[in-house]
């Protein structure tokens, strides 16, 4: 028999439930401005410098000094971080323990704040499951630039042929679909379970 693909996970929005907006939904309680303050007081763009590796702090003092009036509510973004998480998704943290259980390897590849990453870890043990997780702001290279899919591949000993990456975000799985990688894009759970069984992973079925 062939040895068994290993899965690799992103985890914001595949593993983890993120939407760092709602903190914020008491503090800011009209839509419009709190969707203001998110695209431009603390965009993703901001964000994803600390998940390249720059220290929380000093991202959160570049944007203090641009939007003296908002401190606390910036501050507030990795002040109550675990917040900004609602927890795990159910259905995609049972897919990894399924795996687990029937022998696959797996492993993770995320965009993630090396700062961050134990204090979630902590929060969530599940996070502890891989095999190698590959943590973007400890490595100072983003999805989806292929050198962070390289490093997993150097790391596990894998060629992408073997992997089977799973992400929410259309051009990390390009990126990785251009390097030789079978990769799912996320959008449910139930969705997911199927589209692993039809590539030949071996899942138990789940009936509504």
């Amino acid at each position: 028999m062939p040895p068994k693909p290993a899965i690799v996970f992103d985890v914001g929005n595949v593993l983890l439930d993120w939407k760092p907006d709602r903190i914020y939904v008491e503090s800011i309680p009209d839509p419009d401005e709190r969707a203001w303050f998110m695209t431009h007081v603390v965009p993703l763009g901001w964000h994803e410098q600390q998940d390249l590796g720059r220290s929380c702090e000093e991202g959160l003092a570049e944007r203090v000094a641009q939007f003296p009036a908002w401190e606390a509510l910036i501050r507030d973004f990795y002040g109550r971080w675990l917040e900004t998480i609602e927890g795990g998704i159910e259905g995609s943290v049972r897919i990894l323990m399924d795996l687990k259980q029937q022998g696959y390897p797996v492993h993770a590849i995320t965009n993630f704040s090396a700062e961050l990453w134990p204090v979630t870890v902590a929060a969530y043990p599940f996070l502890a499951e891989f095999g190698v997780a590959v943590v973007s702001g400890q490595e100072g290279v983003l999805k989806p630039d292929p050198e962070i899919f390289r490093r997993l591949l150097a790391r596990t000993g894998l060629e992408a042929g073997d992997c089977i990456f799973i992400d929410d975000r259309a051009e990390h799985v390009e990126s990785a679909q251009a390097l030789g990688f079978r990769a799912l894009r996320f959008t449910t759970p139930e969705a997911l379970r199927m589209d692993l069984v039809k590539l030949g992973v071996r899942l138990p079925i789940e009936l509504a």
